[in-house]
């Protein structure tokens, strides 16, 4: 079941976003060759705490960190460590905020140093395909309009869409109603209607769409071992137009 926000919802769902933007614009500051991962989860779930939220994904399925650090290959979910990050890697950063009970989920590829051009290409790409997907998130549409035109703009360009994964409904649980595929047909699924709140993520890889899951049994990477790339806002319909929540 879809649940539809009133405006003081949205208003608690904006600020929970506020705080994971803060939080990834903090991370910029200090993603540079030579850190740890894990000590940018240390940094990130610092500053949450001090901004009186939660970390929104911390305990969610027992997952261990307040941030998923996914580096190169690696799609999503991939955990904080000892590992030392270096010039050229591209690394996708989630985080998740709570805030008076409701949700900030938001997340951005980084460039670490001097990347390539393949690389850079890829992560400008998703996050081009981010923005084509909100522009289709508006009262009238369906859900799979959204997921149509990434996957149009995503597949013209040479690249492939994660088909695993996909974007969620987004309020007082991290994960509801409606799924948001970035794939799929137009005219389909949910009718868009103010009050919808929900969280647009492409996952866009260079090679195969297929992805695995390592050892570590969080870790989603790419079958062919290409790059991938991710970005993610969270948005509301309201009457008055599209209210991006991570912005």
């Amino acid at each position: 079941m879809i649940h539809l926000k009133n405006n003081s919802e949205i208003e608690k769902l904006y600020c929970a976003g506020q705080v994971v933007k803060d939080t990834l614009l903090l991370i910029e500051e200090h993603i540079v060759p030579g850190i740890k991962t894990i000590e940018l989860d240390t940094l990130a779930e610092e500053y949450i705490l001090s901004q009186k939220c939660k970390p929104g994904f911390k305990g969610m399925y027992d997952y261990p960190y307040t941030l998923c650090i996914s580096v190169n290959d690696e799609v999503v979910h991939g955990l904080p460590s000892e590992r030392i990050l270096k010039e050229g890697d591209i690394v996708g950063i989630d985080v998740g905020s709570i805030y008076k009970g409701f949700y900030g989920d938001h997340a951005k590829t980084f460039c670490i140093g001097k990347v390539s051009n393949k690389a850079l290409e890829l992560v400008d790409i998703t996050k081009q395909s981010l923005n084509v997907g909100i522009k289709e998130a508006k009262i009238g549409n369906r859900i799979g309009d959204i997921g149509f035109a990434i996957q149009n703009f995503v597949e013209k360009k040479g690249y492939s869409v994660v088909r695993e994964l996909v974007g969620h409904g987004i309020g007082q649980n991290l994960h509801e109603e409606p799924q948001v595929p970035n794939y799929g047909m137009a005219n389909t699924g949910p009718l868009i209607e103010s009050g919808m709140c929900i969280a647009i993520e492409p996952m866009i890889n260079i090679g195969t769409h297929e992805v695995f899951i390592k050892d570590d049994d969080w870790t989603y990477c790419t079958k062919d071992g290409e790059l991938s790339a991710h970005f993610e806002h969270s948005i509301a319909i309201t009457d008055k137009g599209t209210k991006v929540l991570t912005n």
